[in-house]
């Protein structure tokens, strides 16, 4: 069996960096579509919000089927010299980054023709993303296996993502007016992010490298499911992440609305962009102590408190108290980040319960299957906010909206982001997955290396057998002999 070299646990500067600027070169296509593309749709290409709705809802599901492909061929892949997860980057990066020039390029070729045009490139930009960031994320978990160090490369790809998000909400988002020249505005940005994001890309590939010893490089279909079905942790992690990404989605996607329409403040959206990046780069460094102090469950409920409390605040606050709406956002902001910078961390942590319970390691489809259940928490937001501005009447370029169009962009940016945090929290007080029992499953697993136990799967009743057992160290789950074959 090939291997790469057992994970020594400490990560230098340069390959957190270099993790980091991977998810910033992800979200110049990521970001832009979610921050832009809905009213790209509606205010440039002219396609109606119910239909730009419907639009985000089927490619994003769809997308969420596209990222359970990419992690099986991840699990299937393997290369000598540059392992399971960089040879997608280096060679998915900038098809990626051409289709977000050509999602933001719809033609005037009649309302079904740019319909049309929208799902096809839409959806080529989806599976395209899902071919890039299942490895990009299942990378993290090969990276390392000590806690703290993944907490510092989630907080690198949070920082990259941030520092993406704050340079639209600053430089893009101020000029997102009517009678602005917006198609030539996206076209120039677009074409510049193939630039940027190949050199991030490539950055990446070259500094964050895989060093967690593998058993097996091509998992079979059977393998990659068997660590799926009896994986309680990554299940219910993947049902919290839906309901918070469901949320989270719904605010990002209509915030530009909310500043512009309702509070008639869109010089505002920088200063958020602006506090968003300060804050990012303040949690990084704090959050590695709050794993320390309080666990990642713990922080993970605390952040989608603060989502829930900021949503509450954006929906009841009226629109001529400015200073209390804008400090909702804010705090349902600093939610966001915490939870994002979180939940990385928590997810490769699901990579090893599955590991312990079946032998057999899978970071492919493991990512692939949470990240299915964000794309599809991503599509119901969206979804969702571009419904509720729907219903409430809203007209692309009017000077002012209705009141009721105004309730409609508040109850898509606190209301639902409220309710689906809410929904976070209670799905996350079950998660068994603690840091201490985290840990004991790692120690288990290099003890079972080291004793030279062989890999292999085993049956439902001895995984269902191992799934109540509280792990200790020294003691792990045996195969049967003969399983291995």
């Amino acid at each position: 069996m090939n291997s790469t070299t057992k994970a020594p646990g400490k990560l230098s500067k340069l390959s957190i960096i270099g993790y980091g600027a991977g998810d910033a070169a992800n979200n110049l296509a990521f970001t832009t579509a979610t921050m832009f593309l809905l009213i790209y749709y509606t205010d440039v290409a002219g396609i109606s919000a119910a239909a730009a709705g419907t639009l985000l809802l089927v490619v994003r599901v769809f997308d969420a089927f596209a990222d359970v492909f990419a992690g099986r061929m991840v699990d299937r892949a393997y290369s000598k010299r540059f392992g399971k997860f960089r040879p997608f980057i280096m060679f998915g990066s900038i098809p990626l980054l051409l289709l977000s020039v050509a999602v933001f390029s719809v033609p005037q070729i009649g309302e079904s023709g740019m319909l049309l045009y929208a799902y096809l490139t839409y959806a080529a930009l989806g599976l395209a993303y899902s071919l890039v960031n299942i490895p990009y994320g299942s990378l993290a978990g090969a990276m390392t296996q000590d806690g703290a160090e993944r907490s510092k490369l989630a907080g690198a790809r949070t920082i990259g993502a941030a520092t993406v998000g704050a340079f639209l909400g600053v430089f893009i988002a101020p000029r997102i007016i009517p009678g602005a020249d917006l198609q030539a505005m996206f076209t120039t940005m677009t074409l510049s992010f193939v630039v940027v994001g190949t050199i991030f890309y490539f950055f990446t590939v070259f500094t964050a490298k895989e060093r967690v010893k593998r058993d097996v490089n091509n998992v079979t279909m059977k393998q990659s499911f068997d660590t799926l079905k009896h994986n309680k942790p990554l299940l219910l992690l993947c049902l919290s992440s839906f309901m918070f990404l469901t949320g989270m989605l719904a605010m990002q996607t209509v915030q530009l609305y909310y500043l512009r329409d309702v509070l008639g403040a869109i010089e505002l959206y920088p200063v958020l962009a602006i506090i968003q990046l300060v804050g990012t780069f303040g949690l990084a460094a704090l959050v590695p102590t709050l794993v320390r102090k309080f666990g990642k469950k713990p922080s993970y409920i605390a952040g989608a408190g603060l989502m829930l409390i900021g949503g509450l605040i954006v929906l009841f606050t009226s629109p001529s108290n400015i200073p209390l709406a804008f400090s909702g956002m804010i705090l349902a902001l600093l939610g966001i980040m915490l939870v994002n910078m979180l939940v990385w961390a928590l997810e490769a942590d699901t990579v090893e319960y599955g590991e312990w319970q079946t032998g057999v390691r899978t970071e492919g489809i493991t990512y692939a299957l949470f990240s299915f259940t964000r794309k599809t928490g991503q599509a119901v937001g969206g979804a969702l906010a571009a419904y509720a501005i729907a219903l409430g009447g809203y007209q692309a370029g009017v000077a002012q909206q209705s009141l009721s169009a105004e309730w409609g962009i508040r109850a898509a940016t606190g209301g639902i982001p409220a309710l689906f945090a809410l929904f976070a929290i209670l799905v996350m007080l079950i998660y068994p997955l603690t840091d201490k029992r985290h840990a004991e499953i790692v120690a288990e697993i290099a003890e079972r290396r080291a004793s030279g136990e062989p890999v292999g799967t085993r049956t439902p009743a001895e995984l269902s057998t191992a799934a109540m057992r509280v792990p200790r160290p020294g003691v792990f789950p045996t195969s049967r002999k003969g399983d291995n074959k």
